[in-house]
């Protein structure tokens, strides 16, 4: 997708002159975060000169150690690329997580479905590709389920132990007389904490949006 030269140079501008990161850059813009990756990536962010409000300088430099690390994680992603989608079910997962995927919190990884393969297929993914092996379970369920039955399924889908299945009932759940259309199995919620994980999702998501 060709773009002006002038967006190219005000992505420049506003990373080298007004030190903003490549997610600010990307939401003033409207462009593909891919394209302004490209455009800046060779411009780091200088740290502030200020040496007033302790506090505030404190937060700052933390704040751009993260955002460097959150796009460092971001080329990590883009290099890793080529390699993964070789891998017959990997593009699958990250176009299930663009239709499916928790997308709100840069520091989480989640899906929730109640379909048995689409949750598997996430988790493996998602178990494979995070540095953090601790991960959440929530099971939503309707007033007329066996939640004891149901935690029992999604353990042996996923071969987890049933205990660290978390439950918490629909809010519908008691107004369901007469409907036939609804989780059989509740809804699964699968959850990593996962900062870097959840950057290089975004340059898998990216890249794959940009070829349609």
């Amino acid at each position: 997708m060709a773009h002006d030269a002038h967006l190219r140079a005000k992505a420049i501008e506003l990373r080298a002159k007004h030190r903003m990161t490549l997610d600010d850059i990307v939401e003033r813009l409207q462009l593909p975060k891919t394209t302004i990756y490209y455009w800046i990536k060779d411009i780091p962010i200088g740290r502030t000169e200020k040496q007033t409000e302790r506090q505030k300088i404190g937060t700052r430099v933390m704040q751009a150690k993260y955002t460097a690390k959150r796009e460092e994680a971001y080329e990590q992603g883009i290099a890793e690329l080529p390699e993964l989608l070789k891998e017959p079910t990997f593009r699958d997962f990250v176009v299930l997580y663009i239709g499916e995927g928790t997308k709100r919190d840069r520091n989480t990884v989640a899906l929730v479905n109640s379909d048995a393969k689409t949750v598997k297929l996430a988790y493996y993914w998602m178990k494979r590709l995070s540095n953090n092996p601790h991960f959440a379970f929530r099971l939503q369920y309707h007033i007329d389920h066996d939640v004891s039955e149901l935690k029992q399924y999604w353990a042996g889908i996923l071969n987890i132990s049933p205990d660290v299945i978390t439950i918490m009932r629909k809010s519908n759940s008691g107004q369901l007389a007469g409907r036939q259309f609804r989780s059989v199995h509740g809804l699964l919620t699968v959850h990593v904490n996962d900062t870097y994980l959840r950057a290089r999702l975004q340059a898998w998501m990216d890249f794959i949006k940009n070829e349609w």
